[in-house]
């Protein structure tokens, strides 16, 4: 049974739309004062649509974007909600049947925007790319391995024959 697109989602179809676990969505609630779900008998929680966006959007600056908790936080309460809905446009994700991917014309964007992160490049991206980006990655990855052990045997042999030398004698 297909739900309308205005239609209240319950925890478990938020969770698994956004690709999170439930009690995330819970723990943000305590974290953010504007994710607020409709809560019905017994405490079960209903996400409207701008809920979902919004949760989309802080999930874009937490997982893609490097943001902390703060930051998002700090950024909700200089710039408002159009800040964290506006990480929804330019995250660069495409959506597909089997989720989020980057796409393929903004990889580079993607891979600059990775490398300019303090704490990097987060497994749950990694998990959203296409089989191609992966292997992408991958060969470069395994460029840089070989390059890194070239590099480590030239230093070696330098190392080995350079004696005290200072650097630039």
């Amino acid at each position: 049974m297909n739900k309308g697109p205005l239609a209240l989602r319950t925890i478990s179809e938020t969770a698994d739309a956004l690709g999170v676990q439930q009690h995330v969505l819970r723990f943000w609630e305590t974290k953010f004062p504007f994710i607020r779900p409709t809560k019905r008998a017994g405490g079960r929680r209903f996400y409207r649509p701008q809920d979902i966006d919004m949760l989309q959007g802080v999930k874009t600056l937490l997982y893609d974007r490097g943001y902390t908790i703060r930051g998002v936080q700090k950024l909700f309460k200089d710039e408002g909600q159009k800040a964290i809905l506006k990480a929804n446009d330019a995250s660069g994700l495409v959506a597909t049947e089997s989720g989020l991917v980057a796409g393929d014309d903004d990889i580079d964007t993607a891979v600059a925007e990775a490398g300019s992160l303090d704490a990097g490049l987060d497994l749950a991206v990694v998990h959203r790319l296409s089989q191609e980006t992966r292997e992408k990655f991958l060969d470069i990855a395994r460029q840089l391995e070989e390059a890194q052990e070239t590099l480590g045997r030239q230093i070696g042999r330098v190392g080995s024959r350079g004696g005290n030398r200072g650097k630039f004698d």
